[in-house]
Parts: C-alpha cells; sequence; structure tokens
C-alpha cells in the first residue's frame, strides 16, 4: 500500500482498520471465530427475561448470582494453574489475546448487568435492558470484529457497522415486547450511543442499566 493510499485510508477507516486489513487473513479469521463463541455465550443472557417470568425474578436473582459466583471461582482457579473441567476451557476458547495471562471479567460483568436490570426495573424495562445486552451489545461487538472498517471517532474502536448492527438488533426485539414502533426506535437508537462509549468490559453492566432507565422515561 503507497504511502498516499494509506493516508487516504487511515482519514477514511482509521488507523485501527487499515491495521487490521493488512494483517495476515488467518489471524483475523480466529479472532472472528472467538468472537462467535464469546457472543454466543452472550447471547444466552436473554433467556433471562423468560426465566423471571416463568420461576419469579427472585429465583432468577439466585440463578444468576451462583452462576457468577461459580464462573469466579473456576476463573481464579484457572488463573492459578488449577483447570476447572469445560468452565476453564470454555473461558480459553473465548478468550481474546488482550485476555490472554489475565482474569477473564467478561462473564462476571454480563451477569451482574442482567442481575441489575431484574432488580432495578420492571417490565417492560428490565426485558429490554436485558434484550439491549444480549443482542444489541453481542450483535455490534460481532459484526464490528467481522466486516467493521469505518471507525467512530472517541469510541474505543468502535465501527459504524457494529452501531448499526446494533441498532437493529435491540429495535426487533424492543419492537416485539413494547408493540410501538417510535418508542422502540427512541430506545434503540438510544442503546446505540451506550454501546459506542469506550466502557470497555463495564459496557455489560453500564448498557442495561443505562437502557432500562431510558425505557422507563420513555413508558413512563
Amino acid at each position: 500500500m503507497s504511502t498516499i493510499s494509506q493516508n487516504f485510508s487511515e482519514t477514511l477507516y482509521g488507523h485501527d482498520s487499515v491495521i487490521a486489513i493488512q494483517r495476515n487473513p488467518l489471524k483475523i479469521v480466529k479472532e472472528i471465530r472467538v468472537e462467535i463463541v464469546r457472543k454466543g455465550l452472550h447471547f444466552l443472557i436473554a433467556l433471562v427475561p423468560s426465566l423471571a417470568l416463568a420461576f419469579g425474578t427472585v429465583f432468577t436473582f439466585v440463578l444468576l448470582a451462583t452462576g457468577v459466583l461459580a464462573y469466579t471461582l473456576s476463573e481464579f482457579a484457572r488463573f492459578y494453574g488449577h483447570r476447572v473441567p469445560l468452565i476453564s476451557r470454555l473461558t480459553e476458547i473465548a478468550s481474546r489475546d488482550r485476555d490472554k495471562n489475565h482474569f477473564v471479567l467478561g462473564p462476571v460483568t454480563l451477569g451482574l448487568g442482567a442481575m441489575l436490570a431484574i432488580m432495578l426495573y420492571p417490565n417492560p424495562a428490565a426485558a429490554i435492558a436485558v434484550y439491549a445486552l444480549a443482542f444489541g451489545d453481542g450483535t455490534a461487538s460481532l459484526i464490528g470484529k467481522a466486516v467493521g472498517r469505518i471507525r467512530i471517532p472517541k469510541t474505543g474502536g468502535k465501527s459504524l457497522e457494529g452501531s448499526l448492527a446494533c441498532l437493529i438488533a435491540v429495535i426487533v426485539p424492543s419492537y416485539l415486547v413494547m408493540g410501538n414502533l417510535w418508542q422502540s426506535l427512541a430506545i434503540s437508537i438510544f442503546a446505540t450511543f451506550v454501546e459506542a462509549l469506550p466502557t470497555k468490559d463495564f459496557d455489560n453492566i453500564f448498557m442495561p442499566t443505562a437502557v432500562g432507565a431510558f425505557v422507563m422515561l420513555v413508558v413512563a
């Protein structure tokens, strides 16, 4: 790539995207596979509203808390060289390069985010908050990693493609829950804005709490 074309590409797409384009394609495929595993687990949190409806909020909260505790203990064990069957293996498969030799915090914040949503808000706010976490954040990350090229300034590397995917992924469940297109659109736009903030692993906590509060305002 010539200096002129590289400078133009960096202006259009961002420096990180140009580097991604020039990287080994096999490494990119590996990263996408890791992201698919991560977000496949991420999407499972969408079961929380159904569990809360079927078995009650308290039961679902205790179930989530138990899962977070079990994962935390297994991750500490893995970190100190003691593997826990299945959990440690899944953690290793779903770990990004930046997670190597570190405590993988994502599942903890994911569980905490869902717990906060169902405890802080009634339905439909709680359900939409969890769906925004599961589908909006998860889809944005997956699409951004796979095809993201146009970077949004001051977002820590978030892409326009990922944000558009988030918008669609939130508006669909919001409309199915609420049945109001304009309210669902407003919620999805807000969720997309929140998802684009550079909150790193803590987006799993910030996104459902912020979206839940916004839904409460919209439906008031």
